[in-house]
């Protein structure tokens, strides 16, 4: 049975940083894409951030290059989300995931089967 568990969801003020971590277990991290999404109230879900199983290249979507960097740590089986200088518009549940069919990086939601319960992220002005 695969799980993703989220962490380090929280309130920040503006400007500040939080470190998201996803904690996998029945699945191997390394072996598959993975991604970082968000979904604010009211709007639908986006992608964040990615990473390739191959060549482990990463994506951002523009609204966060520059600020966060996507990472996995193989020995851990855990996936992070170092996000700074956030915005008040970063404010969102964010949700990992990750895909046995999915190779390379993709940030298109349906592209995974595998999803964390989401942490609150909500940053101050």
């Amino acid at each position: 049975q695969v799980q993703l568990v989220e962490s380090g969801g929280g309130l920040v003020q503006s400007g500040g940083s939080l470190t998201l971590s996803c904690a996998a277990s029945g699945i191997t991290l390394d072996y598959y894409a993975i991604a970082w999404f968000r979904q604010a109230p009211g709007k639908e879900r986006e992608g964040v951030s990615c990473i390739s199983s191959t060549d482990y290249s990463t994506y951002y979507a523009d609204s966060v290059k520059g600020r966060f960097t996507i990472s996995r740590d193989k020995a851990k089986n855990t996936m992070y989300l170092q996000m700074n200088s956030l915005k008040p518009e970063d404010t969102a549940v964010y949700y990992c995931a990750t895909d046995r069919n999915l190779l390379h990086s993709s940030l298109v939601s349906y592209d995974y089967d595998y999803w964390g319960q989401g942490t609150q992220v909500t940053v101050s002005s």
